[in-house]
């Protein structure tokens, strides 16, 4: 769920629910600068949905149209990609995993308090996963200590191989944007063809680490083309004609391919805008299937889940 500017006009869960959702993702964002180690977050000068006060009013409602809740807290680092970031000298290694440990407990801290089933400790911070991998085992075993909820992490589509420490955690976290066809309108059967190398793969990681595998972020835009290479496609979404099919087809592909697979837990759509508003005015092309045909096809499927 996107955190919003101010405060909630209506509740936004029950739309969440209505469309047979059992879990909603909340999502704190931090912020580093490119030549900064330092996260900073729970400014004032942030969205009420990202500052813990907006957290806590997240939860509330989750629970009060009993969805089960994942906290994802998220870095968004200014003028690069998180998972690039990197540090030369020791000491900034230090300061960021300082400053990033204060910025994690705050949220365990918050799940422990208010009862939240799940916790995401990190979101595609992809070198700093492989390099420090010692900093990461030792945070999410304070975090064993006080939280009795599921962790887990979220490695990019292409990296999560290279996670060294799936051992400590309860489930594979991948953000699933894998790329699968460039055709305009993609055909879910070819797609679902497409999905059987991947899953080939992905079965036999979660075999070898004798865990399953949790898509904690899966989505298409609703735009020509929208089955490839996403993070491309974001960048000209304007000169994109919007595609409702597209998105549609390629989400029924998904679903269809992995929805009986034993070893896979489900996941997390990206995105849904609390009571419809997308604030960067460009909801028509973006990934919510808010009115959209895949909504439609998201309620189905999650019909299933419910039987």
């Amino acid at each position: 769920m996107v955190a919003p500017p101010q405060e909630f006009e209506k509740d936004p869960m029950p739309s969440i629910k209505k469309i047979n959702s059992e879990w909603v993702a909340i999502v704190p964002y931090a912020f580093i600068a490119s030549n900064d180690a330092t996260v900073r977050f729970g400014s004032d000068r942030q969205w009420w949905g990202e500052r813990k006060e907006g957290v806590i009013k997240s939860i509330q409602l989750a629970k009060a149209n009993e969805l089960k809740i994942m906290i994802k807290p998220q870095i968004w680092m200014h003028g690069n990609w998180i998972g690039e970031m990197d540090f030369e000298v020791e000491d900034d290694w230090k300061d960021w995993e300082e400053s990033y440990e204060r910025y994690i407990m705050t949220f365990v801290d918050l799940a422990i308090d208010m009862d939240v089933e799940m916790i995401c400790v990190g979101t595609e911070i992809e070198i700093a996963s492989k390099k420090r991998e010692s900093y990461w085992r030792k945070l999410i075993s304070k975090i064993r200590e006080k939280y009795n909820g599921e962790i887990t992490y979220s490695s990019n589509w292409d990296s999560y191989k290279n996670i060294p420490f799936w051992d400590a955690l309860d489930y594979i976290g991948i953000s699933a944007y894998f790329p699968l066809s460039e055709a305009i309108t993609p055909n879910v059967y070819y797609l679902k063809y497409k999905w059987g190398g991947v899953k080939k793969r992905l079965k036999k990681f979660s075999k070898h680490h004798n865990k399953p595998i949790l898509f904690t972020e899966y989505g298409y835009l609703s735009v020509d083309g929208c089955a490839y290479k996403t993070w491309e496609l974001e960048k000209k979404r304007r000169e994109l004609p919007a595609n409702e099919k597209a998105q549609s087809n390629a989400l029924e592909a998904l679903y269809s391919s992995f929805w009986d697979e034993s070893w896979w837990a489900g996941g997390f759509l990206w995105k849904w805008y609390p009571n419809g508003v997308a604030q960067e005015g460009r909801r028509a092309k973006d990934y919510t299937p808010q009115g959209k045909m895949s909504e439609r096809t998201i309620k189905k499927w999650y019909q299933k889940s419910m039987k």
